[in-house]
């Protein structure tokens, strides 16, 4: 009987994830898995079943890690407008590293499998269901400070930000300006401000 292997699952699943944005997950292979978490196949087979089972694992990760980073721009007294504003700034800077692993894994994720895993997708829309709530109830207490105008809902206000967002990531891949990006945020900025 096998036991289990030890390792920091934090670690193996963040590396798995990188994995995943890098390559995609048709063309991640298990020999690319095992070079990423420097795990034995072995190992990523009895922690987690099989490639999909460490997909899913690591969209998980992902949402946690995602969902703190958030988080954290909103544990402040700032205006909620003041706060979007630095979270965006991160998204831009991301935008802007060579780094392949700053992409969103669930957004890359489900354009790639849609309509071919019904699970897995539903998952993805799960999470990003999470996140527009999360948008939700920051435009619900700026407006409720007055910050912002009332004549959307927040559930409205929410929705275009996030398509504002997965515009701006796509967008930079074929124009990787930092003038553009951050002129193309403060324009998302200024259309939720006034709506």
């Amino acid at each position: 009987m096998m036991r289990n292997a030890e390792f920091d699952k934090e670690t193996v699943l963040r590396s798995a994830m990188a994995c995943f944005i890098e390559h995609g997950y048709v063309k991640t292979s298990m020999q690319k898995l095992t070079l990423s978490t420097g795990l034995h196949p072995g190992s990523i087979y009895c922690a987690f079943g099989n490639k999909r089972g460490l997909l899913l694992a690591a969209i998980g990760q992902y949402h946690l890690d995602r969902t703190a980073q958030f988080l954290a721009f909103f544990a402040n007294d700032a205006a909620v407008m003041v706060n979007l504003r630095q979270y965006l700034n991160t998204i831009v800077t991301e935008c802007l590293s060579c780094d392949g692993t700053k992409a969103c894994l669930l957004t890359r994720t489900l354009s790639e499998i849609l309509g071919h895993d019904p699970e897995v997708c539903g998952v993805l829309a799960n999470h990003l269901m999470a996140y527009q709530q999360a948008l939700t109830n920051q435009f619900a207490l700026a407006q409720k400070r007055n910050e912002i105008s009332t004549k959307r809902t927040p559930e409205q206000l929410a929705r275009f930000f996030v398509m504002g967002i997965y515009g701006l990531r796509t967008y930079s891949q074929s124009h990787p300006d930092a003038v553009t990006l951050n002129q193309l945020a403060d324009d998302l900025l200024l259309s939720v401000s006034n709506q």
